[in-house]
């Protein structure tokens, strides 16, 4: 099976060539343009993300042989949730090979960031069922580069550290609204408030509900940890 000239020059991005090429076609391939013949990347995705989660792990263990589950656990999170993948995928320009049924594609498809995050694991299991652990591997942490040693040695998920900062002062967790929805379909941006039973909130937008939650919870922490400490 030979590969076309925009598979092939995504071949060269990532640094892997394929001796079952077909592989790489079933990474990229979203269930809106699969047939019998066909295969969609649903089940390469689900193998992807176990192999991205082995990866991460071990390279966390080696780059800090100190730290302890709890400091690991939410590095660990940082780096392998859709958010990252999606990142990386737009890095390597990804969505610019995905093979999409028409719908999908007038709706933006190659922009979203959950197809982008589950090919992007799609095609860490292509490259693992290719070539074996080692290269998935190589492959990994050659596209997460320098991630792995920046990744924030406190990465907790800013809800939950927003929660445990109320909890802690004998408060109910805090309350997400969303207050607005603004964009097409394809490209939405969220406003989203976060507030605590106290009153005090922070605002935040983002391009998808989780984000906006997420950057209203940092700044509702940040401000409450300067002023109350």
């Amino acid at each position: 099976m030979r590969l076309g000239s925009d598979l092939s020059a995504f071949v060269a991005r990532i640094g892997h060539d394929f001796r079952r090429p077909e592989l790489l076609v079933r990474a990229v391939t979203h269930a809106s343009i699969a047939s019998a013949t066909r295969p969609d990347n649903e089940r390469l995705e689900f193998l992807g993300d176990r192999v991205l989660g082995l990866v991460m792990a071990e390279a966390l263990l080696a780059a800090d042989r100190g730290a302890s589950e709890g400091q690991l656990a939410p590095r660990f999170n940082a780096l392998v949730r859709k958010e990252t993948c999606a990142d990386v995928a737009r890095e390597i320009d990804l969505g610019a090979v995905l093979k999409l049924g028409r719908s999908e594609m007038m709706s933006g498809g190659r922009r979203k960031e959950a197809l982008l995050a589950n090919a992007m694991e799609a095609v860490i299991a292509a490259v693992y069922l290719d070539a074996g652990f080692e290269a998935a591997r190589a492959l990994v942490l050659r596209l997460w580069g320098s991630r792995v040693g920046s990744v924030e040695v406190d990465a907790r998920d800013p809800k939950t550290s927003l929660q445990e900062w109320a909890q802690a002062r004998g408060l109910p967790p805090p309350d997400y609204v969303e207050l607005d929805r603004e964009g097409p379909d394809h490209q939405p941006v969220f406003t989203v408030e976060a507030r605590l039973v106290t009153g005090e909130a922070e605002v935040a937008k983002a391009g998808s509900k989780r984000q906006a939650e997420q950057a209203a919870a940092k700044a509702l922490l940040a401000r409450m940890e300067k002023t109350v400490g």
